[in-house]
């Protein structure tokens, strides 16, 4: 089964997902970001921590 028929088949489950990010010391919703704003969240590079330090 392939990406699309699985959306398909489970979108009455499917509920809206809002993201936050912390800017300036509080969070925000990432949807409430303008244009430029939202250009700048996509090249950001995500931290991922190495399993060797825990």
């Amino acid at each position: 089964m392939n990406t699309q028929e699985l959306l398909e088949k489970n979108s009455s489950k499917r509920t809206k997902c809002i993201v936050y990010t912390r800017v300036m010391g509080y969070h925000r919703p990432v949807e409430s970001f303008n244009i430029g704003k939202k250009g700048e969240h996509k090249q950001r590079i995500k931290f991922v921590e190495s399993k060797n330090y825990l």
